[in-house]
């Protein structure tokens, strides 16, 4: 496998982390359009993505492959707790 063929590997893996927190970044500056200059949408997506990955890396480790659909399950959960933090803090 070459640098390409990893690098793509890479990413495949990480997309549905950052597709999830792209989409609930969105969602959630839609449902509370008061508090959607706290933080920027970049910033949300990366903190929200950076946990999904988190979290694809356990169910990796947890698992033996990826793929499996606990770990999407735990994926979608992660995000959603992490825009629910984000959402307190904004409420301070």
């Amino acid at each position: 496998m070459n640098a390409l063929d990893l690098l793509i590997h890479l990413l495949n893996f990480i997309a549905p982390a950052f597709f999830v927190a792209l989409i609930l970044a969105v969602l959630f500056r839609l449902a509370m359009r008061k508090h959607s200059r706290a933080h920027s949408l970049w910033r949300q997506c990366a903190i929200t993505g950076a946990a999904g990955t988190l979290v694809l890396v356990a169910g990796l480790l947890v698992f033996g492959g990826d793929g499996r659909m606990a770990t999407y399950a735990a994926l979608v959960l992660v995000c959603g707790s992490v825009q629910f933090v984000l959402l307190r803090g904004w409420r301070d």
